[in-house]
């Protein structure tokens, strides 16, 4: 069971937060202010935390994320504020914030990004070497070899491959790459999927043998030295 931890003053906001986390599987605890808050996050280990912007005290929101990334905490942040401007969307977001949602919220959506942010955290706990074939992805250095060559990716491309490599030899659907990679930022509908994939393509296969990414028409795309799904959409 995932543990999360909400930092919320509003009392209605803060038990609303914690009866939709708790109903989804998690294990919550709440502060109230940035001070409890702060000493909170030093005492436990959490795999997310949901963080208002404006808190009382003399420690808000932002306050608590830079001295988190001060310190080193690297556990995933989601901002919840009733500031929804683009200025403030990014200051979140630079300040070291995973994701940024804003006051009022559906449920759902908030229950998504939570999960999302979870679900990348326990992959940070998990092999930080992968390796298919002779393709090798060090996730601490984000250094990718194949046959001993350096392949330089750009973050996304870097991302996606990741995510591909931890789905080896599984069919990973749009839906699951808009979700785990995009962040739903992206309708399904667009071609931002194919263009990277070709991008990371002209990258992980095209100077090297065997082809390790593959389409799966109709269904998605697979990772594998040895795939069985029939012949790759090049």
């Amino acid at each position: 069971m995932p543990n999360c931890l909400v930092i919320e003053d509003d009392t209605e906001t803060r038990d609303y937060l914690c009866s939709g986390l708790r109903a989804a599987g998690y294990a919550v605890q709440a502060e109230t202010n940035g001070e409890a808050g702060n000493r909170r996050l030093q005492e436990t280990r959490w795999d997310v935390v949901v963080l208002d912007r404006m808190l009382p005290g003399q420690v808000d929101g932002l306050g608590i994320l830079e001295q988190m990334r001060a310190r080193g905490d690297g556990t995933p942040v989601l901002i919840l504020s009733a500031l929804n401007s683009v200025d403030e969307r990014v200051r979140g977001l630079r300040a070291g914030s995973d994701d940024y949602l804003t006051k009022p919220f559906v449920m759902s959506e908030l229950l998504a990004r939570v999960e999302n942010l979870s679900r990348r955290n326990s992959w940070s706990r998990e092999a930080t070497v992968l390796q298919v074939a002779d393709l090798q992805l060090d996730v601490r250095t984000m250094r990718v070899t194949r046959q001993g060559t350096t392949i330089t990716l750009q973050p996304r491309e870097f991302r996606l491959l990741e995510y591909l490599m931890r789905h080896e030899g599984q069919i990973v659907t749009r839906t699951m790459l808009l979700e785990g990679v995009w962040e739903y930022h992206f309708d399904p509908q667009t071609n931002v999927i194919d263009v990277q994939i070709s991008r990371l393509r002209s990258k992980i296969d095209k100077d090297f043998n065997p082809a390790l990414i593959h389409t799966v028409r109709g269904a998605g795309y697979v990772l594998s030295a040895a795939p069985t799904y029939g012949p790759s959409a090049r």
